[in-house]
């Protein structure tokens, strides 16, 4: 295959295809529960601005993606009141920063073989598709 240059009118996607964040939003989760305990709408908030906006994950697929990390021993919940408002905090637990850790070293190398085989075949990416 011939390396190419995209064309320059190639637009930014709104969000990411959820095919792709599928494949990747358990890692996402811990690594946005890294800094410390937080609740469920803080982590959609996190994943929301460390995206540019191009991840939201709506909360029917959030929680339950919550709970089974928390069945998995990823990650611990435990439930609190703040401000008069009851929420349910997550935190990482060893076995989860351990899985962390393994995964991200993993999709670093996955990610730099797909974009071993995308850029001799549509270019390296336009700036526009890098999140703020």
């Amino acid at each position: 295959m011939a390396a190419s240059t995209p064309p320059p009118d190639r637009a930014a996607p709104d969000r990411f295809a959820p095919d792709l964040v599928r494949g990747s939003l358990d890692l996402m989760a811990l690594a946005a529960l890294s800094d410390g305990a937080t609740y469920g709408l803080a982590i959609q908030q996190r994943l929301r601005a460390a995206s540019g906006g191009l991840v939201e994950a709506n909360p029917g697929t959030l929680y339950p993606l919550l709970h089974r990390l928390e069945a998995d021993g990823l990650i611990a919940a435990e439930w609190r009141t703040e401000e008069g408002r009851r929420r349910k905090w997550y935190t990482l637990t060893a076995a989860g920063r351990r899985k962390l850790t393994d995964r991200a070293a993993q999709w670093y190398a996955y990610a730099e073989t797909v974009r071993g085989l995308l850029e001799p075949a549509v270019g390296p990416p336009a700036p526009a598709l890098k999140p703020a």
